[in-house]
């Protein structure tokens, strides 16, 4: 149906329908419905016509006349010809409502989405808007009452309830098969891959023998999760890239597990680092690993997902959807819309709610709306107040998720409903990524992320101009990469770019690895909430005496100064402080998770309670211990997300000071991204005494060159209004 059509729309005939109709049950739908429709139009012969054709497709026991009652003038009238049409056949009624909200108060936001839909506001929508609140989810009794007159159309909801008794429990997907060596099974095979893997990354070091352990304890849980098969497919799609010469990084809390790092997926030490294996995997959870791979964004990282798509078929992989949601200023501004408000207020309340960050929305803009110029006793400022606190979070609009493709052996369109997408060669799951998580359907993310295009583009313009840079053996406490961070000179420098975090820099002074992990998490919204920033800033520089809420935890705190920082190291308080099994730990940071439910959180707090109490932890080292973690865990970032990152600023900042011209000419052949303007760019490269030759028809290629004396030769993507397929003509014709 939807595969079919145009993007946005749904294209399908009754003759499509037909040869698929044996099993299925007819509606004849409400006002808009093929016999209504007729009827409302005094096409009585042309009802009938249609009614027999339903029927003749779906059989007399399947197809069911649906009526209405919804107090209208018009609609007793055509009720009694379709009750008349049905009789005649006969075929059964059916007793509907069409709800389009919950509660009868839910209609003045219904309204609103009419008003949305229809472009125009209230004052002007007319018989567009409902004409009563009738159209909400209605109890039984209340249908019984309604259709007192028409008893067995009430009746057959129930029958069709029994008949239509489908569940989402067994969709019948299932996880492809990876093809595998002759005599392998898909663990023995991933075991092989993985030992060798291990040989390589850890040798005989001193890492080797606990490495060897992890592995063998993660082998074991994969077994018995049957999950070797995601992780061979993974570890082909990211041999894949490396055969191609494309830059893969696996990240997220893949970065905790060691059979990850023996197959390349994911570049940090989860051994070296200690980092809690179960905040990727353990059986408690009821859910696929979530492995997120970082690729250069761009044709190369489209270049992969085509890969996915001629691997497992144009129907056995799908990217999934985003629900984009209603918050904030989209919220402000199509609510002030619809009510009519002028487009000046619209502006100043889509600004005001804008600000406000992680705190209640409700509480703050009844009190608030006076700094938009607003009378917050106004009738029409007090409708948008209850409308716009009412329609946040509800769906907008279906988007397409950033990378989060979706895979199946055979055909996904006899699982999950598909539709294409807006970009050509790509077909899109309707599902959200929650919603196939929670149904069990495997989603491997390919991410596209600017500065591994800025890296790979680096590494090739060194190669050119006759150098030679391997990420995997930089040298990793350089001593000069680790002064320019401490200067803050980070201009171009992933994710510590920012002023925020310039103004951290000289104030951590990283050192080692390790700091610069702490530098990427620290300016977040967990520690700056958590109030963890200053205390930490105050401990590293000796102001204020390292502090552990009790004994057990300085193991887990030593290296954040007896700050939490990290998701891992909440869950391990909870291990160490109250004995939580991994699993539970997990439910801990669920609970305390962004849907967090208030009962969960008791539940969970209360369990938190009884095993410090267990643990012989009472009184005010309890408290502190539980207000970490409670006040903590919404915005935790992932020890192993950060480490990801701290990889990447790390290759980024040695690039830039060690081979600048190669850099500052990627960075500028991958813009806009990042938090400055190519002029700022320009301007700090020069400081560094990088020299740039300008645009020149005759010299300049489409993208910025790095000339034979060092130099940059600006590229024609920089003039002003000159568009790419034209600028990339004139470097093509260009006379030698």
């Amino acid at each position: 149906m939807k595969l079919g059509a145009p993007k946005g729309a749904a294209a399908i005939a009754l003759d499509d329908l037909e040869p698929y109709a044996a099993g299925l049950v007819c509606l004849t739908g409400g006002a808009r419905g093929p016999l209504a429709l007729r009827l409302a139009a005094g096409d009585v012969d042309g009802a009938r016509r249609a009614l027999a054709r339903l029927v003749a497709m779906f059989g007399r026991s399947s197809c069911f006349v649906e009526i209405q009652r919804h107090f209208l003038r018009d609609q007793e009238a055509i009720l009694q010809g379709l009750v008349a049409l049905a009789r005649a056949v006969p075929v059964p009624l059916v007793a509907a409502n069409q709800p389009l909200f919950a509660r009868p108060d839910g209609r003045p936001l219904a309204d609103v989405f009419t008003c949305i839909r229809e472009k125009t506001d209230l004052d002007r929508a007319g018989r567009r808007l409902l004409a009563n609140g009738e159209r909400s989810l209605k109890r039984g009794a209340e249908m019984t009452e309604l259709f007192r007159d028409l008893p067995d159309a009430v009746a057959s909801t129930g029958e069709l309830a029994m008949r239509l008794a489908f569940t989402l429990k067994d969709l019948g997907y299932r996880f492809p098969e990876f093809p595998l060596p002759p005599g392998q099974t898909p663990l023995g095979h991933l075991r092989e891959l993985t030992e060798r893997g291990v040989r390589a990354r850890y040798g005989a070091g001193a890492l080797a023998a606990r490495a060897r352990r992890q592995v063998a304890h993660e082998l074991d849980l994969i077994g018995r999760l049957d999950l070797a098969g995601y992780f061979l497919i993974v570890w082909d799609i990211v041999e894949h890239c490396r055969t191609h010469d494309i830059l893969v990084q696996g990240r997220g809390s893949a970065a905790n597990s060691a059979v990850c790092y023996a197959l390349g997926i994911t570049a940090v030490d989860p051994v070296g680092m200690d980092l809690l294996f179960e905040r990727f995997l353990s059986e408690a959870r009821d859910e696929w690993p979530d492995i997120d791979l970082d690729l250069p964004s761009g044709d190369r990282r489209e270049a992969v997902i085509q890969h996915v798509y001629r691997r497992y078929g144009r129907l056995g992989a799908g990217m999934t959807a985003n629900v984009i949601s209603y918050r904030g200023r989209s919220a402000a501004r199509e609510v002030g819309q619809a009510l009519g408000l002028p487009l000046d207020m619209r502006d100043r309340l889509a600004r005001l709610v804008s600000t406000w960050g992680y705190q209640d929305p409700e509480e703050l803009l009844t009190k608030h709306l006076p700094e938009a110029g607003c009378d917050p006793t106004a009738p029409r400022v007090r409708r948008f107040a209850a409308l716009w606190t009412r329609i946040q979070d509800l769906p907008r609009h279906l988007g397409q998720h950033s990378g989060g493709m979706v895979i199946a052996a055979g055909r996904l369109d006899d699982v999950v409903p598909l539709e294409p997408a807006t970009m050509p060669g790509r077909v899109v799951v309707q599902w959200d990524k929650d919603d196939c998580a929670g149904l069990g359907i495997v989603k491997v993310d390919l991410l596209g992320l600017g500065m591994m295009s800025v890296i790979q583009d680096s590494l090739t313009l060194v190669r050119e101009t006759g150098g030679e840079v391997d990420l995997a053996r930089l040298p990793p406490d350089d001593p000069a990469v680790y002064r320019s961070l401490q200067e803050a000179d980070t201009i171009g420098v992933f994710q510590v770019e920012s002023r925020a975090q310039m103004a951290t820099l000289p104030r951590v002074r990283p050192e080692r690895f390790y700091d610069l992990v702490v530098q990427v998490a620290i300016i977040r919204p967990g520690p700056i909430v958590g109030q963890m920033v200053h205390p930490y800033l105050n401990r590293r520089a000796g102001r204020e005496p390292v502090q552990y809420p009790h004994p057990s935890l300085e193991p887990i705190l030593a290296r954040t100064l007896g700050v939490p920082l990290f998701q891992e190291q909440l869950l391990r308080m909870a291990m160490v402080a109250a004995g939580f099994s991994g699993g539970q730990a997990e439910e801990l940071r669920r609970a305390f998770g962004f849907k967090r439910s208030e009962r969960r959180m008791k539940q969970v707090e209360v369990q938190l309670r009884d095993g410090m109490t267990r643990q012989g932890i009472t009184g005010a080292a309890a408290e502190q211990i539980i207000t970490s973690i409670t006040s903590f865990a919404l915005y935790g970032f992932p020890e192993s997300h950060a480490a990801s990152f701290a990889l990447l600023a790390y290759a980024s900042a040695y690039l830039k000071v060690h081979y600048p011209s190669a850099f500052y000419t990627a960075l500028l052949n991958n813009q806009p991204m990042g938090f400055y303007h190519p002029s700022t760019l320009v301007k700090d490269a020069q400081r560094r005494g990088v020299r740039f030759q300008p645009i020149d028809v005759q010299v300049s290629e489409w993208d910025c060159t790095v000339e034979v004396d060092g130099s940059i030769r600006l590229g024609l993507r920089y003039v002003n209004g000159l568009r790419e397929h034209v600028g990339k003509a004139i470097a093509s014709v260009r006379i030698p």
